[in-house]
Parts: C-alpha cells; sequence; structure tokens
C-alpha cells in the first residue's frame, strides 16, 4: 500500500486549495474527490461567485479576505488565468438592516472604501436598479465575482503541478488515525498517511460524526435569465448586487456571457437529508420568488428564463466556518460549514489547513472559526 504525507478527502474549493498548498510545501499529497474537478453536485460551481471585502456577516472576516485578494491575485499571475473580476458590489437595504449596518462595521473597523448612497443617487447611477423608499445602498468598488469552476480548476491543476496525486471518483466510505497514521478507505482501495484534511462539503457531517458538529445542508437553487437591457450588463457599468428585503436576501450578476443574468434567494432554503439524493429539479415556485425580486428591483430587466442550477449550503448554527484540528488526533484537520457564503475564502482556508496538520498551528487569523467556540453548539 502506496503511503502518503498527507491525504485531502474532497477536491471542491477547500480541499484542492490545502491540497495545492501542501504540494508547494513538498508534501507527498493524495487528493481524493468522489465526483470530477470541478463538477456541479456540490457548492462550488455556479460560474460566478461573490468576491468582497467590506463583509457584513462579521469584521473578523475582513483580515482574511485582505490575504484572500493577494492569493487569487497570485493564482492569477502564475497560471496567466483571469479568476477574478473587479466589477463592484451594490448592496440595498434598510439602514439598520444586518446587510447594510453589517457593512458599514466592517468599513469602518478597517478603514475599507464604501460609497453610500442614497435610493435616488443609486438610481440615477445604476439606473438599472429600483430601490425602496426606507433604503439604503452601498456600493464597494473593490468587489466583483470570481469563477468558480476555473478557480477549482486552477487549483486542482496546479496541486499536481507541485506533485500531488489526484483521484477522482473516489467515494470515502470510512478513515481512522491511530497513532500518528492515517487509514482512508474508499469503495475499492485503502491509502495511508501521516495526516489527513478533511473538506467534505455537504458529505461534511457523515465524514467527522464523531465531533458532532450541528451541519444543515440546505437545497439552493440558482436561476440565469435573459436579459436584453445594455442597463445590465458588466461591461456597460452594471455591478454585482445584493437586496435585503422583507421576503429575504436576494443577490445577483450582470450579464457577462450568453447564460444571461444569474439571481438567487439567499435566505431560507429545504433542508437536505442526504447530499446524495438532491432534488435537482427546477420549482417554480422558488423561481417565482426570485422573478418577483427581478420584477421590482430590476424593473426593465424584463428576464426570461435561461437556465437552472441546485447547490447546497452546509449551514452551522451561527452561520460562521468551522476550521480546526480534530480534538483527538491533531493530524487531522478540516473545514466545514461554509454556510453559503465561504468560496472565496479558499486560498487562505487552505493554506491555514496545511499549517495545521504540518505545523500545528497557523498564523492566518482563524481563531474566531475554531470548532471550540460556544456559539457553534447554541451555548
Amino acid at each position: 500500500m502506496k503511503r502518503y504525507d498527507a491525504i485531502v478527502i474532497g477536491l471542491g474549493a477547500m480541499g484542492s486549495a490545502a491540497a495545492y498548498h501542501l504540494a508547494r510545501r513538498g508534501v507527498r499529497v493524495l487528493g481524493l474527490e468522489q465526483f470530477d474537478i470541478a463538477h456541479d453536485r456540490g457548492s462550488s460551481h455556479g460560474r460566478t461567485r461573490i468576491m468582497r471585502k467590506a463583509y457584513f456577516e462579521h469584521p473578523d472576516y475582513v483580515p482574511l479576505l485582505h490575504r484572500v485578494y493577494d492569493m487569487w491575485a497570485e493564482l492569477e499571475a502564475a497560471t496567466d488565468t483571469a479568476l477574478f473580476h473587479r466589477v463592484g458590489l451594490l448592496l440595498a437595504g434598510p439602514p439598520e438592516g444586518p446587510v447594510v449596518s453589517g457593512v458599514k462595521r466592517a468599513a469602518s473597523e478597517h478603514a475599507l472604501t464604501i460609497e453610500q448612497l442614497s435610493v435616488d443617487d443609486m438610481q440615477c447611477r445604476f439606473p438599472g436598479f429600483q430601490g425602496d423608499a426606507n433604503m439604503e445602498a452601498l456600493f464597494e468598488p473593490d468587489a466583483g465575482y470570481l469563477e468558480p469552476e476555473s478557480c477549482v480548476r486552477t487549483l486542482a491543476e496546479q496541486a499536481s503541478v507541485h506533485g500531488a496525486e489526484v483521484k477522482c471518483g473516489q467515494t470515502v466510505t470510512d478513515w481512522r488515525a491511530r497513532h500518528g497514521e492515517v487509514t482512508v478507505t474508499t469503495q475499492d482501495a485503502r491509502y495511508q498517511s501521516d495526516s489527513l484534511v478533511i473538506c467534505g462539503g455537504a458529505w461534511s457531517s457523515r465524514l467527522l460524526e464523531d465531533l458532532g458538529i450541528p451541519l444543515e445542508v440546505r437545497r439552493k437553487s440558482v436561476f440565469w435569465y435573459a436579459v436584453n437591457d445594455a442597463r445590465y450588463r458588466s461591461d456597460e457599468g452594471c455591478p454585482v448586487f445584493g437586496f435585503d428585503t422583507p421576503g429575504g436576501f436576494f443577490y445577483g450578476f450582470p450579464v457577462i456571457d450568453e447564460y444571461g443574468m444569474k439571481a438567487a434567494n439567499h435566505t431560507g432554503g429545504e433542508v437536505v437529508d442526504d447530499p446524495s439524493q438532491v432534488d435537482r429539479n427546477s420549482r417554480a415556485d422558488e423561481e417565482a420568488e426570485v422573478r418577483a425580486f427581478l420584477d421590482r428591483h430590476l424593473p426593465h430587466a424584463a428576464p426570461r428564463l435561461h437556465g437552472h442550477s441546485v447547490c447546497m449550503y452546509t449551514i452551522t448554527p451561527d452561520e460562521h466556518f468551522v476550521v480546526d484540528c480534530h480534538p483527538q488526533h491533531p493530524n487531522v484537520a478540516f473545514a466545514a460549514g461554509f454556510s453559503g457564503h465561504g468560496f472565496k475564502f479558499a486560498p487562505v482556508i487552505g493554506s491555514a489547513l496545511a499549517d495545521l496538520v504540518c505545523d500545528g498551528v497557523t498564523t492566518e487569523s482563524i481563531g474566531f472559526l475554531s470548532a471550540r467556540r460556544s456559539t457553534l453548539r447554541g451555548s
């Protein structure tokens, strides 16, 4: 049986980044993926992901985001690949709501550039959008979008370039750690290593069952619309957008290619018992919610449904990530619960995971994401 220095389970965004950082250090790493690289069965697909720094979820994410911006740029330069597109982000909602107030808090604590706009100012500057009278708008010029499939593919390819061995079609059925040795079993093979990184996405509850971390998987639908009005094109100045409304937080992306405008409801979602059996069909009630949002706040779009996809959010009770070492096995690190807003962090999470299994500690600012935090279990 071939032995490795480290095994990474799951090669979505986080796992591919971990394999990349481990391989760059000269670690003999094996990456195991149950599907293909950049597949559409989990949480790392959909053609676009929002990239932003003024983080309304919590200001503690901002130092990680400073690192992430640099790390994506380094990966782009090393591979001559465009992964991040800086088109700006327009957010609107009640001034006292969690989105607007959270962005202001993060921007204030970390001296980030955001522009505050009245609804009238927003509609003048971005004529494709319409706000409600009780809304305030914020524009973050340094924000934009990442291309998730290209990001994952590039990370996995660069892991291979640096010596990682990547095996797809490998569903992990079991792992064991004992006396500093790890054994990982798939449906048709067994592998051994000195350390292990678990990035199981929606399958994390099964892979981390002994830890009892409360992770809820939700089914999320995303829709693409044909939109002919030039006001919604990225090359005409339309930004990424998000609106905090009484019906939920809706977000979307400008028209960037033949797929059209992407839009979805970030809130809600059906709880998934088995991520391998999630319903991937389009549902009329979900699309109606998104269409109603577009009709109200993007009044010139006249959207015509063009496509649909399903992804999964793996959500913790406090909706923050979990990145830590296993309490009984210091040579096992894991990352889970990215709660629908984690993709952008992949390079820095991968770096932290590599630190944890190689050095036992990390200099990345992930202390607030510990598995030992009280808010993770509601106590």
